[in-house]
């Protein structure tokens, strides 16, 4: 079906909401690339369908089966995160997925938490070792009274508090420790987040994933 002008002035207007709308999720040099692909779809589709009773009803039509701008940018950008983090593996585009399942469901919301507290245990494990080299008294075992107060890296200690130092043993240990939950945390994260984009409703036009990788 061919546009007249005031199709087209329909058409536009439903894109522009789309691009402010993607500004809000997406990076700005990836919100080009996410209009040209909508509107592509819905040029297509506009070709397939005929100006039955008559073009403002057909192009309604097209664009009411597309949705919103504002539920196609959200559903396209959640998607696109999703693609993004389980194809690259990468830290950032895991994060903003991550963030994005956690203010959508009750699952991504607890596994979130879980890949945090992940993170932070792995982070403090490799902090310790670094501060053993730096400040070899400060890691170890600390009581007060003879009776356990904490372990780990300790500064400023209370009154009454004892440092029992650790050896430089705990150096490679806690360095091996942290890269093993921060390694396994981030492949465990991509497995599930596959598993959410698995069972993920697709988006109404399908992201390339290519747009954001490049």
């Amino acid at each position: 079906m061919k546009l007249s002008e005031v199709g087209e002035s329909r058409v536009r207007g439903y894109l522009y909401v789309l691009q402010r709308s993607l500004r809000s999720f997406l990076p700005a040099e990836v919100t080009s690339d996410a209009v040209r692909e909508v509107e592509s779809h819905i040029r297509e589709r506009l070709d397939q369908v005929e100006a039955l009773p008559d073009e403002r009803a057909a192009v309604e039509r097209v664009l009411m089966e597309l949705g919103t701008p504002l539920r196609v940018a959200q559903a396209y950008s959640h998607e696109m995160t999703l693609d993004e983090a389980v194809t690259t593996g990468r830290f950032v585009p895991t994060v903003r997925a991550l963030w994005n399942a956690a203010t959508t469901s009750v699952v991504g919301f607890m596994w979130a938490t879980l890949v945090f507290v992940g993170w932070t245990t792995g982070v403090s494990f490799l902090a310790v070792a670094v501060v053993k080299v730096i400040f070899p008294n400060n890691v170890g075992v600390f009581t007060r009274n003879g009776a356990f107060v904490g372990a780990g890296a300790e500064f400023g200690l209370p009154p009454g508090t004892e440092a029992h130092p650790f050896g430089y043993w705990v150096i490679p240990v806690a360095l091996a420790l942290g890269l093993v939950l921060l390694v396994g945390t981030q492949r465990a994260s991509r497995r599930i987040l596959s598993w959410m984009r698995s069972r993920r409703q697709p988006a109404p036009v399908a992201p390339k994933i290519d747009a954001v990788v490049r």
